[in-house]
């Protein structure tokens, strides 16, 4: 059996052994450090961008209603997070969502697990990084991006809201990427839950005590963040959100 160090997803290649090298397209793009000739490659890497664009609308296209999940890849089995995040797959999967994660390990796994044993649609958008490689094995339809944009346009283009559990800084990225996008009304009938009253509290506590008084956001900002620690409830504001959009003549 191939250690999974010694493997690693390039979109949709893998290297394995002595192929597996210790940087990303993403850092590589980003990095304008080395020779000259290196912005020359530019135009290229515009093609293997829009070919990421392509395979993911052509992968997701047909997926229909869809919610997106967070969460931490270091959450163990053993956790109690980890049993959440199965539960929130298996409810929305019974609620006739098709449930995305960012396809790794911890609580991303937990929610594709869940999703999967239930029936539903489990999908993972896996992300080429040097500490981490492969989709977990309950994804049904699983994508590998080597770009970050590329990867958060699909969470957003073909998911109805976003369920947050307990997670770190990829986590933080996506719901506020989310939140920004739901302010500035860039989409809309999208609802933000943060499951967890335990862990989210300090940061609604922050953004309250801090950014709103020092007016850099305002309070409606604040309350697009849904929190709660029933998993249920969160289930039906997704469901809610979904009969809104069906009601105002929305695609699924």
């Amino acid at each position: 059996m191939t250690d999974r160090k010694q493997e690693k997803y390039k979109g949709p290649v893998v290297m394995r052994r002595k192929q597996v090298d210790g940087s990303t397209t993403d850092q590589r793009l980003l990095d304008s450090r080395g020779p000259s000739e290196w912005v020359h490659t530019d135009p290229w890497r515009v093609l293997r961008i829009q070919a990421e664009f392509i395979e993911g609308f052509g992968a997701l296209a047909e997926l229909g209603p869809a919610i997106a999940c967070f969460g931490s890849a270091r959450t163990r089995p053993d956790d109690p997070v980890y049993a959440i995040g199965e539960e929130v797959g298996r409810k929305l999967s019974d609620a006739g969502f098709a449930v995305i994660t960012g396809g790794g390990p911890g609580t991303m796994e937990a929610v594709n697990k869940g999703a999967s044993e239930a029936g539903g649609t489990s999908v993972g958008l896996g992300i080429e990084l040097p500490f981490e490689s492969g989709l977990n094995s309950w994804v049904d339809v699983g994508i590998n991006f080597r770009y970050f944009f590329a990867r958060k346009t699909m969470f957003v283009k073909y998911s109805q809201g976003f369920v947050v559990l307990p997670g770190g800084l990829g986590t933080l990225d996506e719901l506020f990427e989310a939140l920004t996008l739901v302010q500035t009304q860039k989409v809309t009938s999208f609802p933000l839950v943060l499951l967890g009253t335990d862990y989210w509290q300090g940061m609604i506590d922050w953004l309250r005590d801090r950014a709103l008084v020092h007016g850099t956001i305002s309070q409606s900002d604040i309350d697009l963040l849904q929190l709660t620690d029933d998993v249920d409830h969160a289930v039906e504001l997704m469901v809610d959100a979904r009969d809104r959009r069906q009601g105002e003549g929305l695609t699924p």
